[in-house]
């Protein structure tokens, strides 16, 4: 069996310095986050907090899922020319924010369980020093959100071009998804500073498992956003993506072709960041309307990075 030569693999997402920043800046976030994992579920259960073990166990899910996205940067880097790829390896970071969207929500379950059962069942806490490491996780999760906000400005945003299509800008899913997991832990961390003072302060130590249930519905409603947006890429559903009608305007708007070519086939899929590969197959009259003429007009979208043409005269 033959295999195809290197330079006829379409190759639409190269791994690049965007590629590089975000895999440092998760792998030095993957590091610092487990470090303060194992603070917080120590100090979770010596000091009695629920809403600081919940922080705790929240963190050491982000370890993992954090630590998903760097590998998952690795090995698309690895394998970033391997022909079995044939529109390159960037899904295998998409795969990685999925895989880490699951395991937020999961986690935001286990967080809800243990704060309802320590609702029911209250135990005495510690709250100066439960509040002092809530602090400190706090301080370390912005600055590990600080540190990947760096490595997403070295990523541009995808696709716009002034359609304001919020649900499309994808950016790097598998960055994002590190960036979600940490400012979860950011969130989760202020809900138990706030039930630790509100406990200390007043005698609420309901409000410390209380905060707990808060913080797993935000994490479960984050996590609900990224597995929408990482599946509509690995499934390839973004017909509705305003690239998809600026195709069909380009061909059917193309003023010099009379009559203008009819639509009849139109399959259009993302396989980069900022990149599509579009199938479209016309019925067209006009003898001039050639597949590569219409490859060469839907040429000047530079976000198509893979054009087939099919181009049939009626009977």
């Amino acid at each position: 069996m033959s295999h195809p030569e290197p330079s006829d693999i379409i190759q639409p997402h190269i791994f690049n310095e965007e590629n590089l920043a975000g895999e440092r800046g998760t792998r030095l976030v993957m590091l610092i986050t487990a470090a303060m994992m194992v603070v917080e579920i120590v100090a979770g259960w010596w000091f009695n907090s629920m809403a600081l073990l919940a922080d705790g166990w929240h963190m050491s899910s982000h370890a993992i899922a954090i630590g998903l996205s760097a590998l998952a940067y690795g090995v698309a880097r690895r394998y970033a020319h391997d022909y079995r790829f044939a529109f390159g390896t960037w899904k295998i970071e998409v795969l990685a924010g999925f895989a880490s969207a699951i395991l937020l929500l999961g986690v935001a379950l286990t967080m809800a369980i243990g704060s309802l059962e320590r609702l029911w069942a209250p135990r005495p806490i510690d709250f100066g020093d439960a509040i002092a490491v809530a602090v400190l996780g706090l301080v370390v999760n912005v600055v590990c959100a600080f540190i990947l906000h760096g490595a997403h400005g070295h990523h541009d945003h995808d696709y716009d071009h002034g359609h304001g299509h919020g649900h499309h800008h994808h950016h790097d899913i598998n960055l994002r998804s590190a960036y979600l997991h940490v400012i979860a832990d950011a969130a989760t961390s202020v809900l138990a500073i706030v039930a630790l003072v509100g406990g200390m302060l007043y005698g609420w130590n309901w409000l410390d498992p209380l905060m707990g249930i808060v913080g797993a519905v935000l994490v479960a409603r984050w996590a609900y956003g990224l597995i929408l947006d990482a599946s509509r890429i690995l499934l390839d559903r973004e017909m509705d993506h305003p690239v998809v009608e600026e195709i069909r305007d380009t061909i059917n708007g193309h003023g010099t072709w009379s009559p203008a070519p009819r639509i009849v086939d139109l399959h259009v899929w993302r396989v980069g960041r900022r990149q599509f590969a579009v199938i479209v197959g016309l019925v067209a009259e006009d003898s001039r309307i050639t597949p590569e003429a219409v490859k060469a007009l839907l040429g000047q979208h530079d976000e198509l990075g893979h054009i087939s043409v099919e181009v049939n005269r009626p009977a």
